[in-house]
């Protein structure tokens, strides 16, 4: 059998490529949207991708079911749930599918994958116990999707906080309680194979390990211990979970009802110095600034937003940017492939050019006018305060807010702020922060495109601690 994971960093995905040597022919299991990187891996093990399955309708990236049907491989999906958590693309379509209910099985030559259903993250959710039979007749593995994880559990509350299904979370969660339950049962020596790793927002605690063993993780994996009763677990895995990003809903959207075909990556064009002072505090493009912070706060094109290419490109994109709103890129040639990959993979496919950093330093020499973003540190915050016309603006989750914040501070996370865009006080002057100025350089680089008056606190809060227990 061959085995191959794949792992992508800004979304903490993992996928994988299971084949069969003696016939030449594989799967791929949760796959994302470019395709294309499993199809080339393959072929240099002489393989040929003959289906391709997913765990569940994904929350967090694009799928790329529908571009293997497209290619008519085979798919595999969920028929699990209820009628609201359907593959509706899938079903009556002229595609060559099959959908999976708990105990059903498909083969990939001596291979059996064998669907397991393990509701609670979502109602429609499944595993996929893998057997290889050159060698096995038992399974030597599972992949668990956004079932388990290395060190945690799939969070029970995205259908509430994300897609907005009211009252769903606990009874979701005694849900996952007894798909907990029943994981308990597998043998030990299985190997765990999961859908994310540290870093992803789909669980609270997650490992950077990236497999494990069932017993492995019956005996340390916190979210499983607490499960000594269903109560315990429920109160244990609701509590702490950070908000989700604000394109989730968009996501499980899209998976559902059948996303958008790429038919190629998108291949934006750099544009001229004219064309980029057309840009130029428009409303009607995003200009996404993919440089530093602190390159951003010396001079950026009036009305540009803020997500440094990092691992948190995606996450604030999503979070800013809808999939009908035109994308023009600040970033570096050799990265631009980087960043449309990392866009179309959450749905942003509208990318209609870019410049780089070398021609938004020309623009400005040739009189261009870019703009500021005034910083500050927490030992100036007292002074501030004293003023009726300033409000300190946390951004940080709500559960770092409720350890510790600064007093008469407004609070919401980042990644939710689109959506609560009208809690934000006009006519005050906003000293935005987090914890260490990762979060608040976004935060404030979209609030100042909206006509907010604010100031980043390029601080760590680690400092105002500090001077407040000096001075207790």
């Amino acid at each position: 059998m061959y085995f191959k994971q794949f792992f992508d960093d800004k979304l903490a995905q993992y996928a994988y490529l299971i084949g069969c040597q003696a016939n030449g022919t594989a799967v791929v299991i949760d796959p994302m949207r470019d395709i294309d990187q499993y199809i080339d891996a393959a072929a240099k093990e002489n393989l040929t991708i003959i289906a391709a399955a997913d765990t569940h309708i994904h929350a967090d990236y694009i799928s790329g079911l529908r571009e293997f049907a497209e290619r008519d491989v085979k798919v595999y999906a969920s028929d699990e749930g209820d009628k609201d958590w359907k593959y509706e693309w899938l079903i009556n379509s002229n595609y060559d599918y099959e959908l999976l209910k708990d105990g059903d099985q498909f083969k990939i030559g001596n291979i059996t994958i064998k669907a397991w259903h393990t509701p609670g993250h979502t109602p429609e959710h499944l595993s996929y116990l893998v057997t290889d039979g050159a060698a096995a007749k038992e399974p030597m593995g599972v992949i668990t999707g956004d079932f388990i994880f290395v060190g945690d559990v799939g969070r029970p509350d995205l259908l509430e906080s994300a897609a907005g299904q009211a009252g769903v979370m606990e009874p979701s969660a005694r849900t996952l309680f007894q798909s907990v339950e029943s994981f308990k049962n597998l043998p030990e020596y299985m190997q765990v194979w999961p859908g994310h790793g540290a870093g992803s927002a789909c669980g609270k605690a997650l490992g950077a390990i990236p497999e494990s063993t069932v017993g492995y993780e019956v005996r340390y994996n916190n979210s499983i211990k607490s499960a000594t009763t269903e109560d315990n677990f429920v109160k244990f895995i609701l509590e702490g979970q950070p908000e989700p990003p604000l394109y989730f809903a968009r996501m499980k959207r899209d998976n559902k009802i059948g996303p958008g075909l790429l038919n190629g990556l998108p291949q934006p064009g750099r544009l001229t110095l004219k064309q980029l002072g057309n840009l130029a505090g428009s409303r009607d493009v995003n200009v996404l600034d993919t440089r530093e912070r602190n390159e951003y706060a010396a001079g950026h094109l009036p009305g540009s937003l803020l997500s440094p290419l990092n691992r948190q490109f995606n996450t604030v994109a999503g979070s800013f940017i809808t999939d009908d709103e035109q994308i023009y890129l600040v970033v570096e040639e050799h990265r631009v492939r980087e960043a449309v990959v990392d866009l179309i993979r959450i749905g942003l496919d509208n990318i209609k050019g870019y410049i780089t950093p070398r021609d938004l330093k020309l623009y400005a020499e040739q009189g261009g006018i870019l703009e500021k973003l005034e910083l500050m540190r927490f030992d100036e915050i007292e002074s501030y305060q004293k003023k009726e016309d300033t409000v300190v603006f946390d951004v940080r989750k709500t559960s770092e807010y409720e350890e510790f914040h600064v007093p008469d501070a407004l609070n919401i996370a980042h990644t939710r702020l689109a959506d609560r865009l009208d809690e934000v006080p006009e006519g005050k002057k906003l000293l935005v922060h987090c914890q260490s100025g990762g979060r608040s350089a976004v935060a404030s680089a979209f609030l100042k495109r909206h006509g907010y008056d604010v100031v980043l606190i390029e601080d760590n809060i680690n400092n105002y601690k500090l001077k407040q227990a000096e001075t207790v």
